[in-house]
């Protein structure tokens, strides 16, 4: 009796391990089991801007040390790969910012969402602005909508909500997300809530309350917008996921040097190997200019699209004080800078306030963002100058005295990708000629989404997309 031929194990390359990445080779290992995964990463280690470090007591995140609910599919991960009980809900006697006001630090008026109040009161009573700001604020509810194809945040706040909100409010709330431009970042890109609530209510202020409203109504108001980080860092996802990959998968130190579509497979060279790998399938999850280096021989159209996406860079140094050093209360989770104010910092994060375990007991962890798009010349500065700008800062804001118990300092040079004007388009354009190469997928923050939450959901598509033959 003749046995039924043996399907040959399907062979899948993902190159980048970033959080992207990762959840993409996961996602291919939950839905393939059988599938021979490979992740490259060029790097010694994995999770990109993604990093934990412990120094002296203190538990130092190099990137992002939390991600939204409101967005569902980082918390799926986090659940799936066993890190539920590790998932801590920010400080609630603290759930408030600060903007840097005339060298002061003054609450974001309470209820306002970036670019709109859910309460009028609190607007009305903040220092923040004029009288003639506030006037401006109310009126927004008369301002007409107008139907833009694209719109940049900078013209879409001063239309809507006035010159002095924009500068006091909105341009430092959305600034600190995403160390943009304002003037050639994109609300549809970007914000495109809030584009959709001039759509359909005709102002952001009925929007807003609308929205609240039905949130309340629905009994899932604890929930949103609701920000959760890891007890043990951002770290300990990148390793839960790691561990759930197979033995083998991830292969650290492995630069890809070319990409070559051949037949009906992929050939991968790796740097220093004159030996091609072949691969069924492929999805891509490193930042868009090295995608586009690596596919220019491959399609040179989708490489040109791919090089037209700008990124930004920052510096970040985290400073630890012991809690006696400093003079203001600290009854926040940090602070947004104007650029108004013209300062060389763009915003702190009190970081051992959001969430216990940060920090010694009687003492406390800042971290203190320089740079973006519109103070990237800083970025280069050596590192005792960018030490020397945010313990200046921090002694002119906080009341800071003397020399920190710890110091780190991280550059993230060219990580943030600019969501310009026509960045939709641009990446409809690069998804519709991607979608022409077969068993592929592009992954990653440059596309649509720039969160944890975004970057896993974009893993995870190009996971289904390639399992499912497509391409």
């Amino acid at each position: 009796m003749n046995s039924a031929p043996h399907e040959p194990t399907r062979r899948i390359a993902v190159i980048g391990g970033g959080i992207s990445g990762l959840a993409a080779a996961h996602r291919l290992v939950e839905l393939q089991p059988a599938a021979n995964v490979t992740l490259f990463e060029a790097s010694h280690r994995l999770g990109g801007v993604l990093e934990t470090i412990r120094r002296d007591g203190y538990l130092i995140e190099r990137s992002a040390d939390m991600f939204t609910t409101k967005d569902p599919w980082a918390l799926d991960l986090c659940r799936r790969v066993g890190l539920a009980d590790q998932l801590l809900n920010t400080n609630e006697a603290f759930r408030r910012a600060f903007v840097v006001h005339r060298g002061k630090l003054v609450p974001v008026p309470e209820g306002f969402t970036l670019m709109s109040p859910a309460k009028m009161l609190p607007v009305l009573k903040t220092p923040l602005l004029s009288w003639r700001g506030k006037a401006r604020l109310a009126w927004e509810r008369f301002v007409p909508r107008r139907d833009e194809a694209d719109e940049s945040l900078h013209d879409f706040a001063v239309r809507r909500l006035g010159r002095e909100v924009y500068d006091r409010l909105v341009q430092p709330l959305i600034g600190g997300i995403y160390t943009a431009d304002p003037t050639k970042l994109s609300m549809q890109a970007a914000m495109p809530e809030f584009v959709a609530m001039e759509k359909e209510f005709g102002n952001l202020t009925r929007g807003v309350r609308e929205k609240a409203v039905k949130t309340n109504r629905e009994g899932t108001g604890a929930r949103y917008g609701m920000f959760v980080g890891l007890r043990e860092g951002m770290g300990s996802l990148v390793d839960a996921i790691a561990r759930r990959l197979p033995e083998g998968c991830v292969q650290l130190n492995s630069p890809i040097q070319s990409i070559r579509r051949a037949e009906n497979h992929w050939q991968l060279t790796l740097d220093g190997e004159s030996e091609r790998r072949d691969f069924d399938a492929l999805i891509l999850a490193a930042p868009a200019p090295h995608a586009a280096a690596l596919l220019q021989e491959v399609d040179s159209r989708l490489a040109d699209e791919l090089a037209t996406i700008q990124y930004a860079s920052a510096a970040v140094p985290m400073l630890g004080y012991r809690r006696d050093q400093i003079t203001h209360p600290l009854d926040g989770f940090g602070f947004v800078v104007p650029i108004v104010e013209r300062r060389q910092i763009l915003s702190g994060s009190f970081t051992s306030i959001k969430f216990p375990g940060r920090a010694p007991d009687g003492s406390v962890l800042f971290r203190v963002f320089i740079g973006g798009a519109c103070q990237e010349e800083l970025v280069g500065l050596p590192d005792d100058e960018l030490y020397e700008i945010a313990q200046r800062e921090l002694a002119e804001l906080l009341g800071v005295r003397g020399e920190p118990q710890v110091r780190e300092l991280v550059r993230w040079n060219h990580a943030m990708p600019q969501y310009h004007l026509g960045h939709l388009d641009r990446v409809a354009k690069i998804e519709q000629i991607a979608s022409d190469l077969p068993a592929f997928a592009l992954a990653g923050n440059a596309y649509r989404g720039v969160g944890i939450p975004f970057c896993v959901r974009s893993g995870e598509l190009a996971a289904e997309h390639v399992s499912a033959g497509g391409g």
